[in-house]
Formats: C-alpha cells, sequence, structure tokens
C-alpha cells in the first residue's frame, strides 16, 4: 500500500486497520502530512500544521495498539479543526487580526470528544473572518481555493475544511454552520456535509458569535465517516445551555435502512430561490433516484419566505455585541475585513425591534416547518443556487442568495445534510441537500447513505495529483 493510497482511505477504514495492526497510526500521520506539504500549497486549506504533535499522538497510538490497550472508535485516525473552534495550546485565529495570536487554554468540547475517542489532530482549517462569509479568504491568511478548479472558490465559511478532506488531506473535518457553512463548502467540493440538530454538538468554549445560528458539525468523504465521527462528539455538556442529549443508539447502526417507504418532498426552489437551470436538473435527476430506491418522493414545498433579512439581523447584532470587546467600530476596523466591517456599521443603526423581529420569525419558521414534516419524513433542495464562483469573487451584503436553500434550516435547528448528486459541464460538483426533521439526524443519515449507495462518490477525486 502506498502513501497515497492511505491518504484515500476513510476514517472507517483506517480505524479498522489500525485496530487490526494492518497499518501503523504513525505512518498514516506520516503519509497526509507529506501530502499536505504537497497540495496545501495549491489549495490553503490549512492554516496551521500540528505536524511535531501530530506525530508523536501517532506513536502514542501505535503504543497503545501494539500493547493491545482498549482503543477508542478513532485511535489512530486524523482529524482537522476549522479555525473557528478552540484548540488547546493551537493557534486559534477566527481568521482575524483582532485575534491572530490566540492561543487558547482548553479545547473545544467536540476537540476534546475527538481526542479521547482517539482522534489525532492534525491542525487548524481557513475560514472567513468570525465565519461571516459564505466564501473562504481572510487578511490573516488569504484565500482557499476549490481542489476540482482552483480558479473557483471553495465555499465557505468552512471551505479550508471542505477542501482538505476533498483533496485527501485527512478524512475527518469539524466545520461551523450558521447559515449553510458546512454545507456551501461541501457542496463546492464535492464532500458529505452534516449540520446536526441545533445543540447536538455543544459550543463550549467558544467565541459567542450567532449563538442562536451556529452548529458544530462534520466533514467528510463517506456518510459511514460521518456516522462514525458523529457518534463520538455529540451528547450534553454543561459548558452550552443550548446543548441536548445524544440519541439512544448508534448512529452508524441505522445507516443500512434505506428510504423505502419514506415520503419525501422535492423543492428546487423553496418558491423564492432563482436557481441556476443546470444546478436544478441535476438536482431533480438526484432526487428522482430515491423513487428508484423506494421511496415516495413528491414535488412540494412548506411554503416559507426568504429568512434572509432575520438572518442578517441576528448576525449583526451579535458581531457588533461580540466584538465591542475590542474597542469600538471606529478604534477596530483598519483590521477587519470591509464586509465584517460594513457588518458592523449596519449592526450600529438596528433597533431592538429589528432583533425581536428576527426571533419571532425564527420562531413561525420553526412552527411552520415542524407542520411540514407531519406530513413529510424528509425533504430535498439543492444546496446551492449556482455553481461556486471565481476565487477572486468579491462577496457583498446581498450575496446571501447564493445560500437561499441552507440558511432557513440553521433558523430552525433541524438537521440537514450536502451530499454530491454530479457535477457540472465544466467538472464542479453540486450538492443535493438533505433536510430531516428535529432531532432526526438517523433519518437523514440513512438517506444519504442510500443515496452515497446507489451513486457512489467517494472514488472521484479532484485532479490536484
Amino acid at each position: 500500500m502506498t502513501s497515497l493510497d492511505i491518504c484515500w482511505m476513510t476514517a472507517t477504514e483506517l480505524s479498522r486497520a489500525i485496530s487490526e495492526k494492518e497499518l501503523s497510526p504513525v505512518d498514516v500521520v506520516k503519509a497526509i502530512l507529506e501530502r499536505i506539504e504537497v497540495i496545501n500549497p495549491k489549495i490553503n486549506a490549512y492554516v496551521t500544521v500540528n505536524a511535531d504533535l501530530a506525530i508523536e499522538a501517532a506513536k502514542q497510538a501505535e503504543d497503545a495498539v501494539m500493547k493491545n490497550e482498549a482503543v477508542g472508535p478513532l485511535h489512530g485516525v486524523p482529524v482537522s479543526i476549522k479555525d473557528l473552534i478552540f484548540t488547546k495550546d493551537m493557534r486559534t485565529t477566527m481568521g482575524s487580526r483582532l485575534m491572530e495570536h490566540f492561543i487558547p487554554e482548553e479545547d473545544a468540547v467536540a476537540v476534546a470528544r475527538l481526542k479521547e475517542a482517539g482522534a489525532i489532530v492534525l491542525g487548524k482549517t481557513n475560514t472567513s473572518e468570525f465565519g461571516l462569509k459564505t466564501l473562504t479568504d481572510n487578511l490573516v491568511f488569504g484565500v482557499t481555493r476549490n481542489p476540482w478548479c482552483l480558479e473557483r472558490t471553495c465555499g465557505g465559511s468552512s471551505g479550508g475544511a471542505a477542501a482538505a478532506v476533498a483533496s485527501g488531506l485527512g478524512p475527518l473535518a469539524v466545520g461551523t454552520d450558521g447559515g449553510g457553512s458546512i454545507r456551501i463548502p461541501s457542496s463546492c467540493c464535492g464532500v458529505f456535509g452534516l449540520k446536526p440538530q441545533f445543540g447536538r454538538i455543544p459550543r463550549y468554549p467558544a467565541f459567542p458569535t450567532s449563538s442562536i445560528l451556529v452548529h458544530e458539525g462534520t466533514i467528510t468523504r463517506t456518510v459511514e465517516d460521518a456516522a462514525l465521527m458523529l457518534n463520538t462528539i455529540v451528547g450534553y455538556h454543561w459548558g452550552d445551555s443550548c446543548s441536548v442529549p445524544a440519541p439512544c443508539g448508534s448512529f452508524a447502526d441505522t445507516l443500512g435502512g434505506g428510504v423505502k417507504g419514506l415520503k419525501i418532498a422535492w423543492s428546487p426552489d423553496l418558491e423564492y430561490a432563482a436557481v441556476d437551470p443546470e444546478i436544478r436538473e441535476v438536482c431533480e435527476h438526484a432526487a428522482k433516484k430515491f423513487i428508484d430506491m423506494g421511496a415516495e418522493v413528491e414535488k412540494a414545498t412548506p411554503g416559507l419566505s426568504n429568512p434572509q433579512v432575520y438572518i442578517e439581523s441576528i448576525f449583526r447584532a451579535d458581531m457588533l455585541a461580540t466584538l465591542s470587546v475590542f474597542g469600538s467600530v471606529d478604534q477596530i476596523v483598519d483590521k477587519l475585513d470591509p464586509l465584517t466591517a460594513k457588518t458592523l456599521h449596519l449592526a450600529s443603526q438596528m433597533k431592538a425591534s429589528d432583533y425581536a423581529r428576527a426571533i419571532i420569525a425564527r420562531q413561525e419558521l420553526s412552527s411552520k416547518m415542524g407542520k411540514f414534516f407531519q406530513t413529510y419524513d424528509l425533504l430535498l433542495t439543492p444546496t446551492l443556487t449556482e455553481p461556486p464562483p471565481c476565487v477572486d469573487f468579491i462577496e457583498p451584503l446581498g450575496f446571501l442568495g447564493w445560500m437561499s436553500f441552507t440558511n432557513p434550516f440553521n433558523f430552525t435547528g433541524q438537521p440537514a445534510a450536502s451530499i454530491p448528486a454530479g457535477w457540472t459541464k465544466d467538472g464542479l460538483p453540486i450538492g443535493l441537500q438533505i433536510v430531516g426533521r428535529a432531532y432526526d439526524e438517523a433519518t437523514v443519515l440513512q438517506a444519504a447513505a442510500a443515496f452515497e449507495k446507489a451513486s457512489p462518490w467517494k472514488h472521484v477525486t479532484p485532479p490536484l495529483d
């Protein structure tokens, strides 16, 4: 087996091979670190690489295996962490000059749980400043490129995570999603991205931006890997008042159930999104495959109105309150991305009633979705309205139309995933979004696994080598 073969193995395959002593954790980590050295300069997915500590952790993992000690489900498996998520003794910049030298004293809950499961942290992946943009670039580390086409964006704000996974720079990544920031780059990069139920993965300690919208979640090449990873990091934690208990049973145990008998809604536009014809065609074809797998699929919509204006209000108010610790807007504006600066300026003009209206709208939308899911088990939509734009695209405030399909479900908090549905004529990935009932990640994963079995994607890799 070559080093390149190792880099394209799934986390499930790596875990099994390591526990059966067919592969050394040291060889696995070294293979991926070597690939990072070659590929990362092309795409800029990683902004901090923890090579020495990762190799040392791999040596300890190997010793444990050789001594036949009890090991966790991710023992020796490499993982990357988005640069918005706290990592003990490892720089966490939030993609901002304001926090360029910040080193947390404590791991976030998800990171700590991954380590307890045996995973080895390779480093931090790039993000937009405070995760505010749906592209991935910042004034500290620059832009992350799409591995399928270096002239296109990888999406954002978990773009570094998705680009890394798509490029064979580690099978597992932790991202965050406040309006689509896991699903958007997963769609752009042709990988599987899951935003679980709000609160399912505790956010503590965390920078308190958009605390009622942001979910932590997983980015992987396969559905099975996402289920394996999710099993290790979900569950209540006292540090996050919004966290919820882990469900009974294992997510991985539900993957083989298929979709036969499920009633699934398909909406190509949610009745308000302007969708690129090619994306609509590919996603509609993907939706029809669920019929072939035994599901009942019908065109239906929850009757939503675009919640963009309310999501903007929450982001603006939260950002202004959070960044006030660094000084007034005038004092910090020179260190900020222009979009962040504009966001703070608009936030300063908001009224308390603007924020209150957003909270009321959130409850109304959640109720409407809850009623819709009394009839349907799942909702399918495109993940994005159009293909990834050029990498030097300057994101305006109005660019949230790109995420018309993703942001409603940050408002409602219910689980949603993006699966690779096909490719454009130019060879760019297209994602299909699967939305589930509140607290029902299991059915989302089950449907995604069924689609992956019918239309596998992991063997299709970007043209980087």
